[in-house]
């Protein structure tokens, strides 16, 4: 079979953290063909350490989608700008695989829904922990009714200081907001995909913006001080989802929480049979996989053996990057649908969005 030509837009952390290693781990499937960014140093950068004698390096991404050896684009980009490439890359005849989230708004994302129906190419979003061993067997226990009736969940997206420091993280004209839609929205995924359910009927929220601008809160934080003149981005953010058949979901994320424990892309679900619980993040070594129920009139804590977990920005491409590669490239190759559906991706955005909204209306946003 041949080979799929792969361009990648934006060579920035996410590119070098997960999808240069992934890409480069599934050579076999697809070729890196193309490296865009309007920092033009960084696109060269890449095409040395990743591309080929062939490979071509490009500052406007309109030319790379005018490359004919571009069978799939890569969108690597600050959140404002997915819709715009997206959309454009379908009118191009390219499949697409945009970073999460999907998009900064609701409006946007639904455009990118839109185009890519047309445009007949595979579309999917990066949320890769699915391919987590632990979310895995989580998803494949629920799956098979283990749980029963799945009706309360916990998204899960807390850090204690790990405040991104680098690239746009702190510009919300770039971002669109804050840890709610940089790391939130990991931990809503899985909460979502595990529970099965997208049909929402209201979400509520706040959001707060208590130590960004505070010099003091910079001690401690694992990335080093940030610069509280130029962060303009909500430090945390909590929100609760009610679904049509009335099962909730509560999600908190932050960057900076004065908590003890910190679990991010994780989720607890509570069913009538059973309950589980992820544990990953800054105070977990490894990923856990936790189940409780009752057995022989006594309650039971059954596990996993542990399984490393991987930080992208502490580096390396990390297992599920690499399978999640593997299986979208396949998609693409074999006209199967890939594992993270666009039309999921949209809800995870649409909640979001809605948070936002909730905390600033200071009202339920009705679905």
């Amino acid at each position: 079979m041949t080979k799929l030509g792969i361009g990648i837009i934006g060579c920035g952390g996410i590119a070098n953290q997960k999808h240069f290693p992934a890409l480069k781990n599934n050579t076999d499937l697809g070729e890196m063909v193309a490296f865009c960014d309007i920092i033009v140093e960084r696109a060269e950068k890449a095409n040395a350490d990743f591309g080929s004698e062939t490979s071509k390096v490009y500052k406007d991404y309109h030319d790379l989608l005018a490359d004919e050896n571009v069978d799939v684009v890569h969108i690597c980009t600050p959140n404002v700008s997915h819709s715009e490439i997206a959309i454009a890359a379908f009118a191009a005849g390219k499949h697409v695989y945009c970073e999460k989230p999907m998009s900064h708004s609701t409006v946007e994302a639904e455009k990118m829904v839109e185009a890519w129906k047309k445009s007949g190419k595979k579309f999917t979003v990066g949320y890769q922990n699915r391919f987590r061993p632990d979310v895995q067997n989580l998803h494949a226990a629920c799956a098979a009714g283990d749980l029963g009736d799945i009706y309360y969940g916990k998204a899960h997206a807390v850090r204690r200081r790990g405040v991104p420091t680098w690239g746009v993280f702190p510009d919300k004209s770039q971002q669109g907001g804050g840890p709610l839609i940089d790391i939130g929205t990991h931990a809503l995924d899985i909460t979502l995909w595990c529970m099965d359910n997208y049909d929402v009927d209201s979400v509520n929220g706040s959001v707060f913006y208590k130590l960004g601008g505070l010099k003091q809160a910079t001690e401690g934080n694992l990335f080093g001080a940030w610069d509280p003149e130029t962060f303009e981005v909500e430090d945390s953010a909590v929100g609760f989802v009610k679904m049509k058949n009335g099962a909730t979901i509560s999600l908190e994320a932050s960057w900076a929480l004065n908590i003890l424990e910190s679990r991010e892309a994780s989720t607890t679900l509570c069913g009538t049979l059973a309950g589980a619980e992820i544990h990953s993040g800054m105070s977990h070594s490894k990923n856990e996989l936790i189940y409780n129920r009752g057995r022989n009139n006594q309650l039971m804590e059954e596990t996993l053996s542990p399984v490393g977990g991987v930080a992208y920005f502490g580096g390396g491409g990390g297992e599920e990057g690499a399978i999640d590669a593997k299986q979208w490239l396949e998609a693409v190759q074999n006209d199967t649908d890939p594992l993270v559906k666009p039309e999921e991706a949209l809800v995870v955005t649409k909640i979001l969005d809605a948070i936002y909204q909730a905390a600033e209306a200071n009202k339920e946003i009705k679905f």
